[in-house]
């Protein structure tokens, strides 16, 4: 989706790809929401403010998808809303897969895992990408992440490396 929009006097060019499978208003704010707090934009921009406040209003919704929370936490984590983000971790948290030492996320309903001679599996950009946010949500803390954080971040790494394909890419553009 792209949009023209004139933020203070300057044209700001937006083209938001939502790979995640999540096609709603809620993923897409917070896309933006990231772009611009990314710039860095002051939190304190009104566009920015009425953003966050749709983005909070939301997080307190049950029926969020996983790529959803992920997004939703590491913008809350550049606001600054730390406790927005620790509650959204905690949820992730409780929804993360857990093998061999390292931690990533999948979409619900994402069939098996094939395990073929010679085949090494790489997850879907999808996982990928919603993955990297959450170690983006860890990573992203005022004051410094806890040694705690850090600790679960590097299990989280750990998975997203292990995704690299030959050449070093990633199936995921993002």
């Amino acid at each position: 989706k792209t949009e023209d929009k004139k933020l203070g006097g300057v044209s700001v060019y937006l083209c938001v790809s939502v790979q995640g499978g999540v096609d709603n208003e809620v993923s897409l704010t917070a896309y933006i929401t990231i772009a611009l707090l990314e710039v860095p934009l002051p939190v304190t921009l009104s566009l920015i403010r009425n953003a966050l406040f749709c983005l909070e209003t939301a997080a307190d919704q049950k029926e969020n998808h996983v790529y959803t929370k992920a997004l939703l936490a590491y913008a809350f984590a550049l606001a600054g809303k730390m406790d927005k983000r620790k509650t959204l971790l905690d949820s992730l948290e409780k929804e993360a897969v857990k093998e061999d030492g390292s931690v990533h996320w999948q979409r619900p309903g994402k069939e098996p895992e094939v395990d073929l001679p010679y085949y090494r599996y790489r997850a879907p950009s999808a996982e990928v990408e919603m993955t990297a946010y959450v170690l983006l949500a860890y990573l992203t803390s005022q004051p410094a992440p806890s040694q705690e954080e850090l600790s679960f971040a590097s299990h989280i790494a750990k998975w997203i490396s292990g995704q690299q394909n030959p050449n070093g890419g990633f199936s995921s553009t993002q």
